[in-house]
Formats: C-alpha cells, structure tokens, sequence
C-alpha cells in the first residue's frame, strides 16, 4: 500500500519548504521537494549601480545576510579584475568564519538536535550519572553535577507549566528515538548553554561589520573600516583584543562541546550512517582569500564525483574557469517560463506558476547541476574536499570526531564512507565548524601581523568601463557553495543571477528528470509512523536548509501582506 504524506511547512528552518513523499513498505520511494515562494529579487537589480547590488542581495535572507554581501561584491570586483587589498580580505574573512561558526551551533543544538534528542525523557536522568559521562567525554567547564541538575528542574518548571517553550511539538517518545535518559539531558543543558555562547560569534560580526545581521561595511574595493592604532573610531587594538576574547569562548565550546556532541550522540543511531546518502557528487569552492587577486586561499575548493575523493578536480581560483563553465540551471519543473539549463549569465527568472504538479512544475527553486549533473553542496562536501585535498583541519578533527564516535558506540569498523549520510551530514558540520575556528584565528592573527608591518589600506575604488563586462563571485557558506553572477552594461547591471546552497540541495527535478539532493536522500528513508513523519524531517533537517535564500519574492503592488502588533 503507498501512502502519501505531505510536511508543509517544514519547521525549523529558514523560509518555506513542503515535501512530498511516497511511503512503500515502511520505506521512501518518491519525493518532491518543494520551495514555496517567488524568487524576484534578481529582477529588482537590473538597471542598478553594481556597487549597490550586495545592499539589495544580503536581504535575500535574515539570517544568511553576510555570505550575500560577500559574494556579491566578489562578483563585481571579478567582472572589473579589480584587486582587494590584504587587510580588506582578511576583515570579511574573519567576519565571514564567525558567521558560520555561529550558524553551525545554531543549527545543530537549536534546529536539528530535537529530531534526535527525547526532551521529555530527560526528566527521567540521574543528573550526577550525566555529569559523569559529559565529564569522561571533553572538560567543558559547565558540565558538572550542579549544572546538570540545574538544567533539570528547569525542564521540570517547563512541564509542570504545560509550556514547553522552544521545546513544545516534538515528537517525544516517538519509537525512533533511542537515547538513553541521561544523554538527552547533556543535550538539553547543552542546548541552552549555546543559546549563549553563539552570541559571541555575532559580536564579532557586528563590532566589524557595523551591525548583525545586514553588515554595513563591505564594498566593491574592499570594507569601509578605517584601521588606525588609537583614534576610537576605527578599527584599532583595543577592538581587535575585544574580538580575540570573543573567539576564545567560541573556541572552547566548539571543540570541547560541539565535536563531542554530535559524535556521541550519533553512535546511538550508527543505523543513520546508511541513510540519506543522496546524489554521491559534491562541490565545493575555495574561501578566505590570502592575496589581493584571490588566488591563495586557506580554504581548499574541487568536485569529486561518485563519491571517490581520488576524483578530486581543483578549484582554485576567484574566476576559475572549470567552476565558472560548468554551473547551469533549469527551470523545467520550476514555476520560471523555460526549462532549459541556462547558464547563470544568460539565467532568466520570469515567472509561470501552475500549482503543485507532480510531473511537471512544483517548486519555485530552479534545479542547478555542474557539467550536467546534480551535486551536493555544504559541510559534507567541504569535509570531502578538505580530506581529498589534504587538508590538515578536515583530516585532524575528521579524525577526531570518528574516534570519539567508535569508543561510545564501541563499534572500531566505521568507515569514511559513513559520513555520506543523514548523521554524517551533522557530524561533517561538527567538524567543519572546528576547522572555522581554527581559520577565525589565524586570519585574526594575519590581521593584527598584516597591520603591525604599517599597512592601514582596506579599499580601492572601482571604476565602471563603457560596454559589457561579466563577473562570478563565490563564497563557501555555512550551507554550501554559493555563487552571484553579474552582467554589467555601461556600468549599470543587466542581468544578475545567485545560485545558492538551497538551490543546489533543494532544487526539483532537472532538464532530464534526474533528483536533486533532498529528493534524493529520501529514497529508502524509514518511516514507522506516517502520521509522525520524524525521520523524514531528519534528514531534510540534516541540510540545513535555507529556502529564503534560494526563493525570494517581491509583492510589486506594494499591498500590506502581514501586520505585526508587539504586546
């Protein structure tokens, strides 16, 4: 018997998404993934100064706001060949490496643990028993017995208040949980404890960045931080010293806490090591630029296919040519007119929408694919990348993380290949995030060394030629790859396109029918109670999604769509 089950909206997440799947035998045999709102901020910026495109791209999101600006500037400075100075680069990348430590955290402990973690049964925890065993696992310093029963008997106020708060709708007790009592409640004290500590990351980005989230200090040249030793308007020691103190808590937690965490929580579930693989291809750009042409970078970049990193192919370059030619994207089953795969510089996005069809269009994010074919892109693809290309964090806490993993499952045969998967995606963004911190503190230290040997610029003025000029700019977000493509004409934009991570992992079928990421990942899911679709939301949840970002919509008749009242 097939049963059909539609997730609208999916929670815990930014913006709008509905699944569809088809449930043969307990299993996932069909699915639709489904963004559900019109992308038209693209149509905005044509006819626009290029320097004010990141303005406009950065609200494509409220919480992916950092990685538009970035990437959009990117994009103009490569249509224009124009150099960044060293200090300007070294700014957003520090920026740049907080925000996806803090949206790592976020997502783990705050949108996806519950899918994993029975709050409920935490009340029934020996407090002291939990304190035992977070202490035998890492030194994090609030791991104690007191803080654990403390976490406790503010679950029970929770409860016995019948409002659970952030914790309310879950599905506790549901037969695909299998903690045991005490490690749920480690995972709720440290869930609350992040609340905190993730915080330190967005004082980084707004002491920078001017604010967070929306910065207001990137520019096409540069950023507009003026750098100076004592004046206290600008960016001098006593700041750089604010944000060293910032990175340092941030430091402690996420390698003491979060790449514990995910580890010991996932050898409960070494079953969800063979589930959601998806489509085995991964693509990844380089990031952190070290020089002002972009073509040093800390971060490594390439695609690998059939999941052998021996197939590894490079990406190294602002502009590379192999990333550059290969990106395409088709609206066939997408409400946009069309259906060809289009190049980003010849991209289109007019709208056609005709209501959810299975076999025709039922989505509003296009479907991307790299020489013809879909890739997954985010942390596992990094992590894929970083392994393959020797990289000496992915491998060190890759490492790190699967030891910890075989010693509480005391299971010593789990393979690389594991990590191609739902609980893999965690543990890979686990490990990314380490590697985040280890780049936040050294482009931190590169920048207070750059600044001592006497270099204070950070920006050179662009300026526009006459006729057409195109640009790509590329930036390795929390969720993935993501890519703004600008056409300039006598200085004025002419076509922009932004090909994001949600487009890549969330897009519906392809010119040739072929599954995206999600889709894909569906297929064979177990599902035990279709009324309690648990693991469906898994493995969605295991993405990261961000649909704002790969939809975006605008209402050109200016009517009042909502209206919010504070109490």
């Amino acid at each position: 018997m097939t049963t059909r089950i539609t997730v609208d909206p999916i929670t815990r997440i930014e913006g709008h998404l509905r699944i569809d799947v088809e449930v043969d035998d307990g299993k996932v045999s069909k699915a639709w993934s489904s963004g559900q709102m019109w992308r038209g901020i693209e149509k905005i910026l044509v006819g626009r100064d290029p320097r004010e495109a990141w303005t406009y791209t950065q609200r494509f999101c409220g919480v992916c706001t950092t990685v538009h600006a970035i990437t959009s500037v990117r994009a103009v400075e490569n249509a224009l060949d124009l150099e960044v100075p060293v200090n300007a680069q070294l700014v957003r990348n520090i920026i740049q490496t907080a925000h996806a430590i803090q949206d790592h955290i976020v997502h783990f402990y705050h949108l996806s643990a519950v899918d994993w973690v029975d709050v409920v049964s935490a009340l029934d925890a020996d407090p002291v028993a939990t304190a035992k065993l977070a202490e035998s696992l890492s030194d994090w310093h609030l791991n104690g017995p007191h803080e654990m029963k403390a976490v406790q008997e503010r679950l029970k106020t929770f409860v016995g208040s019948g409002q659970l708060g952030p914790f309310a709708s879950g599905y506790w007790g549901h037969p695909a949980m299998k903690l045991p009592p005490e490690v749920n409640l480690l995972a709720v004290a440290h869930y609350l404890q992040a609340l905190d500590i993730q915080n330190n990351a967005n004082k980084i980005v707004a002491i920078l960045g001017g604010k967070s989230p929306h910065i207001q200090n990137v520019a096409v040249g540069g950023v507009s931080n003026s750098i100076g030793h004592d004046a206290p308007s600008v960016l001098n020691i006593e700041r750089l010293m604010l944000i060293k103190g910032f990175i340092d808590k941030l430091d402690h937690f996420v390698k003491s806490t979060y790449l514990v965490d995910v580890p010991a929580v996932g050898a409960f579930y070494l079953d969800w090591a063979g589930i959601g693989g998806g489509v085995n291809n991964y693509l990844t750009v380089p990031d952190c630029p070290q020089d002002t042409k972009g073509t040093v970078f800390d971060l490594p970049g390439g695609y690998i296919e059939n999941g052998d990193i021996n197939s590894l192919k490079p990406i190294t370059t602002f502009g590379d040519a192999y990333f550059r030619d290969g990106v395409a994207e088709s609206s066939k089953h997408a409400w946009y007119q069309g259906g060809d795969a289009l190049h980003p510089w010849v991209g289109e996005t007019e709208p056609e929408y005709t209501d959810f069809q299975d076999d025709g269009k039922y989505s509003w994010v296009k479907a991307p694919t790299f020489y013809g074919k879909r890739a997954e892109v985010g942390p596992l693809a990094d992590v894929l990348v970083g392994v393959a290309s020797g990289h000496e964090g992915y491998n060190q806490y890759l490492n790190q993380a699967l030891d910890i993993l075989k010693t509480v499952s005391q299971n010593p045969d789990i393979p690389l290949s594991a990590v191609n998967s739902t609980i893999g995606r965690h543990a890979a963004r686990a490990v990314r995030c380490a590697v985040m911190m280890d780049t936040l503190k050294s482009q931190w230290q590169k920048l207070v060394d750059n600044v001592g040997t006497g270099d204070l610029d950070t920006f050179n003025a662009p300026v526009f030629p006459k006729g057409e000029i195109k640009g790509v700019g590329f930036h390795q977000a929390p969720r993935g790859t993501l890519s703004h493509w600008v056409v300039i004409e006598d200085g004025k934009i002419k076509n922009y396109q932004a090909v994001v991570p949600s487009t890549w992992n969330a897009g519906p079928r392809d010119a040739d029918g072929e599954i995206g990421p999600y889709e894909s990942s569906l297929m064979d899911n177990p599902v035990a109670d279709p009324e309690k679709p648990l693991e469906v939301l898994r493995t969605v949840h295991s993405f990261d999604p961000c649909i704002a970002c790969a939809i975006h919509m605008v209402d050109t008749e200016q009517q009042e769509i909502v209206r919010v009242k504070a109490l």
